[in-house]
């Protein structure tokens, strides 16, 4: 078990988000209009809207909450390192940061409209803690929507627009490190459900995370382990085999970077 009181990193997950050395390295980009339009589908409208958003980072997507009118949000880390980054990013008055684990925010009970979790869930120990603290936070009526990989997203065929899934097929040994932490859509669901959380469906997500000028510029973000934590599972050497492999898979030209991502969606019964 690792340092964080619900988090399972070790073997798993070798990075240490609380060095300071990594603390942009879930930073400086912004959430694509594919992930805007995905959200308003399904909950019409973010105006005016608290939002908790869970395992924060860099602070993403809580800007992007507040790009759809949120009235607050709150981002919740784990890492002071990673909210001061998201503090620096966001200068609006209408973002404020916590520093607590997922499980045990210490926010105020039913004080939220949404409650936001991405990326997170398959970094936890207990996702079942989680989707308890988030009922608990969520308003009556409110939303906790979670984003994450299944093993099936993972599992999605290379492309040049998918270009993720080169890492698998280039180191193999990285699919069964996904299956060990992927959580499963009905696991999820399950523990949703057992929180409380009412009318739970599952959505898919092709969200383009980030488009690149060209290959050796998306290259060099993989050299530099850019916010993604698989990449932390690598060697040095593994790592210069990949950017390698996706120089020489990739077409020339610009590279649009697009993964498939699951929503697990649940309401507070009023």
């Amino acid at each position: 078990m690792s340092r964080y009181p619900d988090m399972l990193v070790g073997a798993t997950v070798p990075i240490d988000f609380f060095d300071p050395l990594v603390r942009r390295t879930y930073a400086d980009r912004s959430a694509s209009p594919s992930w805007h339009g995905a959200i308003l589908d399904i909950i019409g409208d973010a105006r005016d809207k608290v939002i908790v958003d869970v395992g924060c980072g860099g602070g993403t997507y809580s800007q992007a909450w507040l790009d759809l009118g949120a009235s607050q949000v709150i981002g919740v880390d784990i890492s002071a390192q990673f909210l001061e980054t998201a503090s620096e990013a966001i200068s609006d008055d209408r973002f404020d940061v916590v520093q607590a684990d997922a499980a045990h925010t210490g926010l105020t009970a039913e004080s939220a409209d949404i409650v936001f979790g991405r990326a997170l869930v398959h970094h936890l120990s207990s996702p079942g803690q989680f989707a308890a603290e988030c009922a608990r936070i969520v308003r009556p009526g409110g939303w906790v929507i979670v984003q994450d990989r299944t093993l099936e997203d993972v599992e999605q065929p290379p492309a040049p627009d998918h270009p993720r899934g080169y890492f698998f097929s280039v180191h193999p040994h990285l699919l069964t490190i996904e299956q060990e932490r992927r959580p499963t859509a009905s696991a999820m669901a399950e523990d949703l459900t057992m929180a409380g959380l009412t009318d739970v469906k599952l959505h898919q997500l092709w969200e383009e995370r980030r488009s690149y000028e060209s290959v050796a510029e998306y290259q060099a973000d993989i050299a530099a382990r850019t916010g993604r934590s698989i990449l932390h599972d690598l060697t040095d050497a593994e790592l210069d085999d990949l950017v390698c492999a996706l120089g020489a898979v990739l077409p020339a030209g610009r590279v649009i970077e697009r993964d498939r991502w699951t929503l697990w969606t649940g309401n507070k019964p009023c």
